[in-house]
């Protein structure tokens, strides 16, 4: 078993810990007899009413604490390393990897690239399964962890291996068949390449993973994102518009087919696939409770229905402002669509869309969240931005006023002299900033308030 040394950081004032007089520097060493091995553990073990925790003092002398506890109430310890273990590093050299297209001189955190089951369940994040030895593989099994995200890319062994550059990533694709044998849940995802995992490898590889239904809840297929610097990387092409729509084609057919089957449609197109192939967004319930909107499936559908909804029960009045909204050249229409909605019901208030183009990744990278603080500068410099400025909480770090380049909100105010605000994805929430209601409301925030979920 790998060994990472627990050492508490802080105790929370009032807590459980604080009372058995658990302090800074102690070390937990094991809870109910069994060593703690990472976050995972530590949560599960301490989630039960009874517990006998073993600390050792900074002197070595070690207590053993007997607790009685509501159900999942938590101990109120911070430890040194929020993860409780190191971050297990990706062991693939995937012929589409963006964070190898990252240009250099950023911040050492954008260039590591991780393969962690953990963050699958803690944040969302999609893995490989060729990292997962068997000891990942029981604690997911004890614990029942679901639903956990897999990057399958393609159902076929070999040239999983040859996308992956991984000898050993074709029969890693039999752990998911453990986890349905263990009745994990599971989703999928398909980054697809173009001429080496599309057309009869995609049919292939949805037919394959469909075996897999119900317990592989979802699968989505997103384009690959190539940024200008690819040097030296792998030949890849980029998508056009009669491929997005042999894609489309491809995916509704087996959505048609599966929801017959089983009412579900199982398998879904990234935001991307529509707007390159220039068709409309599907209705929203063909997106089956939106089970991938972190990998931007559905997202767009969903903002237009909420801002739909939030407008839907207003009345409008004579209020009269100007806002601007910076986003990516994904997004645009549709916030245009959403802001020409807002108008019509206020006359008075206008809403200025600003695309921009990502000149520091390439131009076919269109998704806002990887804006940069520059380009933002660099192409709203001059224009009339109106009392404020939005901007999609996605271009910043989590929690964060800091841009992908480090530039700050503060710092992109003082060059474009107007007052930025940080808005919450929803379309609720963006209504709303658009009229600016958000002031009384916190629907978005200055950037000395910004403040972690």
């Amino acid at each position: 078993m790998r060994k990472t040394r627990h050492f508490v950081r802080r105790v929370e004032e009032g807590s459980i810990a604080q009372e058995l007089e658990i302090s800074a520097g102690d070390e937990l060493l094991a809870i109910n007899g069994s060593p703690v091995r990472d976050i995972i553990d530590y949560r599960y073990l301490c989630s039960e009413e009874k517990l006998t925790v073993l600390i050792r003092k900074p002197d070595r002398e070690e207590w053993e604490l007997d607790i009685e506890k509501e159900y999942e109430e938590d101990l109120g310890i911070e430890f040194e390393n929020d993860f409780m273990d190191d971050y297990h590093a990706c062991c693939n050299r995937c012929i589409f990897c963006f964070i190898d297209q990252m240009p250099p001189g950023m911040r050492d955190t954008l260039y590591f690239k991780d393969d962690d089951s953990r963050l699958s369940f803690l944040q969302g994040n999609y893995v490989t399964l060729t990292n997962l030895d068997e000891e990942d593989m029981e604690q997911i099994i004890r614990y029942h962890l679901s639903p956990i995200n897999i990057s399958f890319h393609t159902m076929n062994p070999q040239l999983r291996c040859r996308m992956l550059n991984n000898r050993f990533a074709g029969e890693a694709l039999k752990k998911a068949e453990r986890f349905r044998e263990a009745g994990i849940a599971m989703n999928g995802q398909i980054v697809l390449c173009k001429g080496i995992n599309d057309g009869e490898e995609l049919c292939d590889s949805i037919e394959k993973l469909s075996s897999y239904f119900p317990h592989l809840q979802s699968v989505s297929v997103v384009p690959v994102g190539l940024t200008r610097y690819r040097e030296g990387l792998y030949p890849l092409q980029p998508f056009e518009k009669e491929d997005a729509k042999a894609v489309l084609k491809i995916i509704r057919r087996f959505q048609e087919t599966f929801y017959r089957k089983y009412g579900n449609h199982f398998v879904h197109a990234g935001d991307e696939w529509y707007l390159l192939a220039g068709e409309d967004l599907p209705p929203q319930e063909n997106y089956d409770g939106y089970p991938q909107l972190e990998n931007g499936v559905g997202m767009l559908r969903l903002f237009l229905e909420e801002a739909r909804e939030e407008l839907q029960g207003r009345a409008g009045d004579e209020r009269e402002h100007t806002v601007s909204v910076a986003t990516g050249l994904l997004a645009a229409p549709y916030l245009r669509q959403v802001a020409e909605q807002i108008c019509r019901k206020y006359p008075n208030v206008q809403i200025r869309i600003y695309p921009v183009e990502n000149k520091f990744f390439g131009e076919r990278i269109t998704v806002s969240g990887l804006l940069t603080g520059r380009d933002l500068r660099e192409q709203l410099q001059g224009a009339a931005l109106g009392e404020r400025l939005l901007l999609p909480c996605s271009m910043f770090r989590s929690g964060e006023d800091v841009f992908l380049d480090d530039m700050t909100l503060v710092q992109l105010e003082d060059a474009l002299q107007t007052r930025a605000c940080i808005v919450k994805s929803s379309g609720k929430d963006f209504v709303r900033a658009a009229l600016l209601e958000a002031q009384r409301e916190e629907s978005y925030v200055r950037a000395y308030e910004v403040t972690e979920d």
